[in-house]
Parts: C-alpha cells; structure tokens; sequence
C-alpha cells in the first residue's frame, strides 16, 4: 500500500519524536549538564546580571545587547508552545507529563547554554557586515566542509518546520471574534484580506529592519507580554488555589505510573512529555542561538 505524502510525513514525524529527540534532548542535556556541573543552574543570579549589562565592555562585537537578544528570543517562544503545547501533553499523556516537561526544562537551560555560546564562538558578518551567529554558522565555521552541509540543510528544513509555528492564525481568530464580528463585520474574502495585509505590513516594519530592529521592538514588548502572561497566570491560580496541592500530588504520583497515557507505560509518558517540552521551550531546536549571536560581548559564555 502507497502511503501520500502527508502519511509519510507523519510517519517519519511520530518515528523522529519517539525515539532520536528524546534520546538526543534528554541524554544530550544531561550529559552537558554534568559535563559543566550544572553552572547555568549555578549561576542564575549572575546570569541576571549580564542581562542588566553589569558586566558589558565598550568595543565588543556585536548588533544587539544581551537584553534584546534575550527578549528577541523568550518573545518567539512564550505562547502557543507554553500553553496548547502544555494543555495537548496533559490530555495526551495525563498530568504526570507535566513534570516530564519540567525535567526538560530544566535540561533545555543547559542545552540552550551551549547553543547560544556556540553562537558567538562561531560567527561571522553577513553582505551588509552585520555579525550573525547560529546552528547554521557554527556548522559551517566548527565542522568543516560536512559541517556547511549541514548547516544548510538545517536552514532550509528550518525554514519549513517554523512555518507552522507562526501565530497569524491565532490573531487572526482572536481579531475576528472580538473586533470584526463584534462590530458587525461579515466573514469574507476581504476581510481576511484585509487582516492579512495588515500584518504583513505590521511583520515587515520589524523583519525589514533587521536583528537590531528587530531586537529594538522585542525588547519594548518583551515586559508587556511578559507581564500579561505572568499576571493571567497567576490570575488562574489564585482562582483555583484551594485545588494547587492535589494537583502537585497528581503531577508527581503520575509521572512515575503512566496510567492516563494510552498503553499505560512510562516510556510513552516520558516521550509526550518530551516531545511538548520541545515544543514549549525550543531547546535545542536552535531557534534562540540566531538571536543571541548577535548579543554585544566576545565572552560566549555570557
């Protein structure tokens, strides 16, 4: 039987996510979090502290400061991972993949540590002299002739794996129903034209201008999006705070039993778990490196 190919597709898709990504986001954070003894966990506090710049040098490369960057690259990933991805591991895998998702987490600071150290170790300045850093560039710079390969296939793959990431369906949805039908709108052609070219234009003011302009806008909304995030959360909380303590019971009795996943083991647990977790937080996906290859420092670490 000829399977299409959206059959193939989700076959190499479900084949990848059950067995290499966890192998390689699991094992690979644990083994480089023991490989540095836990030092991004160690060293939070200091970490704050070269996002405040205390520790920026005048005359070091770069486009953008640590701030930006971290704001250009928290500002793709706070959203529809954090909350579909945690609400779809929960009804897939049951609440004891929510800790599954914490120990990735907690991993994926680490991974995402040397990624974005990679990023400065290895980088380079595009036509316009801006510096540019990323998976694809330290491929290039760090692995030789197989190593640019790689890098390009990683651009190109990643190219298409971030299509679905956007979140112009989301807005389109939201805008709809509490702006357009509201005010008595219909649902036609020219309105999602119109919603359409508005973000298109919204989107090019900011790409258009590149990493800095980009960094610029990231870091003005970063505490606002932040801010609201974090206020509905604890919104949601405080609602329902008398129902917090059995719910950590349930997170933690479950994570280890595996009975709400499909099959009732916990090798299935573990990978929704991990597989939501990547989507959550892009560790290692190599997402957040092309950002902070731009920070101004020539220290990798910071």
């Amino acid at each position: 039987m000829t399977l299409s190919i959206a059959e193939q597709i989700a076959f190499l898709n479900n084949w990848v996510g059950n067995y290499p990504e966890p192998i390689l986001l699991v094992g690979g954070g644990l083994i480089l979090t023991l490989y540095v003894r836990f030092m991004p966990l160690a060293y939070f506090r200091h970490a704050i502290g070269i996002m405040q710049g205390k520790y920026d040098q005048k005359g070091e490369k770069g486009e953008i400061s640590h701030y930006q960057a971290l704001a250009g690259a928290i500002s793709a990933t706070v959203g529809m991972g954090n909350i579909s991805g945690v609400a779809i591991a929960i009804a897939t895998g049951g609440p004891g993949a929510v800790f599954w998702m914490w120990v990735c987490a907690l991993l994926g600071m680490v991974t995402k540590f040397f990624e974005c150290s990679l990023a400065i170790m290895y980088r380079k300045p595009d036509e316009e002299g801006n510096l540019q850093g990323g998976p694809m560039y330290y491929m290039e710079l760090g692995m030789g002739r197989v190593g640019k390969y790689m890098g390009v296939a990683f651009a190109i793959f990643g190219l298409i794996g971030c299509l679905p990431l956007f979140t112009a369906n989301q807005l389109t949805e939201v805008l709809r129903y509490l702006v357009i039908t509201p005010m008595g709108f219909g649902d036609g052609l020219y309105v999602n034209l119109g919603i359409g070219l508005g973000l298109v234009v919204l989107t090019a003011l900011v790409i258009l201008g590149g990493i800095k302009r980009i960094g610029e806008v990231a870091g003005y909304l970063f505490p606002v999006m932040v801010g609201v995030y974090m206020l509905m959360a604890l919104w949601i909380l405080g609602t329902n705070a008398g129902k917090i303590p059995s719910m950590f019971v349930l997170i933690f009795t479950d994570a280890f039993s595996g009975q709400a996943v499909q099959g009732g083991t916990l090798g299935a647990l573990i990978i929704i778990g991990v597989r939501r977790a990547a989507f959550s937080n892009e560790a290692g996906i190599g997402t957040s490196p092309m950002m902070h290859g731009a920070a101004k420092t020539n220290q990798p670490s910071r």
